[in-house]
C-alpha cells in the first residue's frame, strides 16, 4: 500500500528547530536560497514531526534554512510534510537527510550551464546557483578543460573531506609540493592529481 504524504500549510510560529541539527549553510548560499524563494515563491516542503515535548508544535527534521529564509521574508505560513517518527529515527534522519545528494555529471552540467548562459550572465547565475562565478566560467567555456582528457565522458567530481592535525597537514602539503603543476591547471586540480598520484605510489608500494 502506498502512503501519500500530504503537504500542509503550517504556521511558522509552530515550527521548532531540532537542537541536534548539524547542518549549516554558508551565508552566500543562504542569501541565494532566500532570493530564490522571494523571486519564485517555490521551495521544497519542510519535513517535520509532532514535537515530542510540546503539544501543538512541530519539530523540524529537514528544512531548517528554508524556514529561516521564509521568516526573513516575512512569511507566516510554511509548506510542510509531517512524518511520524520516533527520537531514534529522527536522529538518523538529521545525520543523513541533508547529505543524501548525488554528483553532477560534468558533461551534462557543462551543457546546462552553457544553455543558461545564453539567457543569463555568469554574474546573474552565480547569484542563483550554488556554483561560484569562477566555476561557472570554467563550465561554460569548454575550451578550458576542467578534467584530463583521459577522464572520460562519464567523469564525476566527488568531494572528499580530510581532518588533519597540524603535523599531518604539513606532511601532506610537503608531498603535494613535490608534484609539479600542469598548464591551465587550477590549484584544486593540482592537489587532487597529487593526492591521487601519491595514493597510487602507496598502493604500488603495498603490492611490491
Amino acid at each position: 500500500m502506498v502512503h501519500i504524504k500530504q503537504i500542509k500549510s503550517i504556521d511558522i510560529s509552530k515550527l521548532i528547530a531540532h537542537p541536534a541539527n548539524p547542518n549549516r549553510m554558508k551565508d552566500g548560499t543562504f542569501r541565494k536560497l532566500t532570493a530564490h524563494i522571494e523571486r519564485t515563491g517555490n521551495y521544497e516542503p519542510v519535513v517535520v514531526r509532532p514535537h515530542p515535548k510540546r503539544p501543538g508544535f512541530l519539530e523540524i527534521i529537514n528544512g531548517h534554512h528554508r524556514v529561516q529564509a521564509l521568516k526573513k521574508l516575512g512569511h507566516t505560513k510554511c509548506d510542510c510534510v509531517v512524518w511520524r517518527v520516533d527520537d531514534s529515527e529522527t536522529m538518523i534522519l538529521l545525520a543523513t537527510l541533508n547529505r543524501l545528494t548525488g554528483h553532477d555529471e560534468l558533461d551534462k552540467k557543462a551543457q546546462l550551464i552553457k544553455a543558461l548562459s545564453d539567457r543569463f550572465s555568469v554574474k546573474e547565475l552565480s547569484k542563483q546557483l550554488p556554483d561560484t562565478k569562477r566555476a561557472l566560467e570554467r563550465l561554460k567555456d569548454l575550451h578550458r578543460p576542467m578534467l584530463p582528457k583521459t577522464a572520460g565522458h562519464k567523469a564525476f567530481l566527488n568531494p572528499v573531506v580530510f581532518f588533519l592535525t597540524d603535523d599531518q597537514k604539513r606532511t601532506v602539503d610537503e608531498a603535494i609540493a613535490t608534484i609539479g603543476a600542469e598548464p591551465k591547471e587550477t590549484p584544486a586540480q593540482r592537489r587532487a592529481r597529487a593526492i591521487t598520484e601519491i595514493a597510487r605510489l602507496y598502493l604500488g608500494y603495498l603490492a611490491s
